[in-house]
């Protein structure tokens, strides 16, 4: 194979060392099997590194609102929805409605839990 320059192009490069040649089992047959993970931050190339770390905690500034613990008011969370009792009167209609009937032990589906309790008094 050829590269665009018309050198040719070996299959395998010869600056990798295979596990056979390296004291390092990874255990992979081929070194380029293994992969390579990168960092999950970026590298602090920013910061001094003359700079104590009670001057970078003091610089540091909390998230608010996160933690239930910091003494903000979560939303409300709605209960289980399920539909409202028929009317024998009204049979075969049906009422696009549900009725809140509390939290089922925390065990609510996804949907259920994407349910957003709203004060129709704020919304408006």
């Amino acid at each position: 194979m050829t590269d665009p320059y018309g050198h040719e192009a070996d299959s395998e490069p010869e600056d990798q060392l295979q596990p056979e040649d390296s004291l390092i089992d990874r255990g992979v047959d081929d070194a380029l099997d293994e992969g390579y993970s990168p960092p999950e931050k970026p590298l602090a190339l920013d910061d001094d590194p003359d700079e104590s770390l009670d001057d970078r905690l003091a610089r540091e500034v909390p998230e608010t609102g996160s933690d239930p613990s910091d003494g903000g008011v979560e939303d409300p969370r709605s209960g289980r929805l399920v539909a409202p009792e028929q009317d024998p009167d009204n049979e075969g209609q049906r009422v696009p409605s549900a009725e809140d009937v509390g939290i089922d032990g925390g065990a609510a589906s996804a949907e259920e839990a994407a349910v957003h309790v709203v004060d129709p008094e704020v919304e408006s």
